[in-house]
């Protein structure tokens, strides 16, 4: 029996990084068995074992660099037997062979069925796998304590990793997730950012976590495209500033929000695939005759997006009015539950803060929403001069099952167009 230091071989490359370490003290490994795996700015590596024998400690972990020279670990070698391991001496032979004879054969290995998906972190362990093998699983998010490998000596094939994923995916499949469609995505890992400086946490509110299962819910689940167009609103804004000092005895003011409303109405009355919903099971257009229109609104504890009932059958003031009172009760969080429902179509204007186009996502199982930006000034050119017009620009963000391009393009062009008329078609 000898005690022998395992050291790093010439890598190329001084103070390279540690990704994974595969050994630990007490196990027992024999020749060419990977020890740790390095990643430098040219490729990952594993370092092999030089010797067989038992591990007796081990001086790196994961994130420490090494060159070459570097001392890893130490182990006790001795004399060897067929399957590499160190061999007991006297007697224990002869009684390991009768243990290794008479011992019923055990039953083979089960292939893991993670219930989750495969991306996790486990401890370290030894894994037999190449690097290419090791950045393949990196890429995948799979991690090689849950593959069983196929290969000599138990290493790990990119057939077994793809083994593994396939079962998870028919495994989340068969357990069926309803109407939603397929969500069984792996989880995003985290690290520890406290180590590059200061953090703090703070819980998600309420809100954000109801909403945010159900916005990832709607993003998995509908092919969304989002088409971008701007109208000229110059003379609504001119009508909408003479009604704002005519009504302001009346404590009413009015944002643009309730004219675009009108105008979303209108243009829905000819596009019906716009304000529908579809149903995969029976493969079916549900086509709705009623324009509850869902307002997104900011809140302290998160976004909220009550609805305005029958918004065809509403006046301007109505709309006005019904809207600061939604926008009220929702910052203050006194709606109640019918706020929220039987909305068909969305909006969510962002012209207050700025920006000039943003892609929102639609709110399931609606089949499109609206988003506003901020509106400015532009030159615009009419024949002989340029002359300065308002311009609002929006986006409509929808499910492709439903909406093609050419529709969703008509949608906007109509819409605009129906802005821009204001205030002959919008007002009742």
């Amino acid at each position: 029996m000898a005690i022998k230091e395992i050291l790093v071989p010439d890598i190329g490359d001084s103070d390279v990084s540690i990704i994974d370490v595969f050994v630990t003290t007490g196990d027992v490994i024999v020749e060419e068995d990977s020890l740790i795996s390095l990643e430098s700015e040219k490729a990952v590596m594993d370092i092999p074992s030089p010797f067989s024998g038992k591990v007796t400690e081990v001086l790196v972990k994961p994130d420490d660099t090494v060159s070459k020279g570097d001392l890893l670990a130490y182990i006790e070698t001795g004399t060897e037997v067929e399957d590499g391991r160190p061999e007991p001496s006297g007697q224990k032979v002869e009684s390991a062979a009768m243990e290794k004879v008479s011992a019923p054969a055990a039953a083979p290995a089960p292939t893991p069925t993670p219930a989750a998906p495969v991306l996790q972190n486990t401890p370290a362990g030894k894994y037999h796998a190449s690097p290419s093998v090791r950045q393949y699983a990196r890429e995948l998010g799979v991690s090689l304590g849950l593959v069983v490998g196929s290969g000599p000596k138990g290493r790990i094939t990119r057939e077994d990793i793809q083994g593994l994923v396939q079962k998870t995916v028919r495994d989340l499949l068969e357990k069926g997730t309803g109407s939603q469609g397929f969500s069984g995505i792996p989880a995003i890992p985290l690290e520890d950012f406290s180590r590059y400086g200061e953090i703090e946490t703070e819980k998600l509110g309420r809100i954000k976590r109801i909403s945010g299962p159900r916005l990832h819910t709607s993003w998995l689940n509908i092919p969304l495209v989002t088409h971008f167009d701007e109208s000229d609103i110059t003379d609504l804004e001119l009508f909408r500033k003479r009604l704002n000092s005519f009504s302001r005895d009346e404590g009413v003011r009015f944002s643009i929000l309730p004219f675009i409303v009108k105008a979303v109405v209108q243009t829905l009355k000819n596009f019906p695939q716009v304000n529908s919903s579809i149903d995969t099971e029976q493969q079916m257009i549900i086509k709705k005759k009623y324009y509850n229109i869902g307002i997104a609104i900011d809140t302290p504890d998160g976004l909220v997006v009550p609805v305005i009932k029958n918004a065809d059958t509403k006046t301007l003031g109505e709309i006005g009015r019904e809207l600061a009172d939604l926008s009220d009760r929702a910052r203050m969080g006194k709606l109640k539950p019918d706020d929220y429902s039987g909305g068909s179509f969305s909006i969510s204007s962002l012209g207050g803060i700025g920006g000039t186009g943003f892609t929102p996502i639609v709110n399931a199982p609606q089949a499109a929403i609206l988003g506003i930006s901020r509106s400015s000034v532009k030159p615009e050119w009419n024949g002989t001069e340029f002359i300065p017009r308002t311009i609002l620009p929006f986006s409509l963000s929808y499910d492709h099952r439903i909406i093609d391009g050419a529709e969703g393009a008509r949608f906007c062009r109509e819409l605009a167009g129906v802005i821009e008329k204001y205030p002959i078609i919008l007002v009742d």
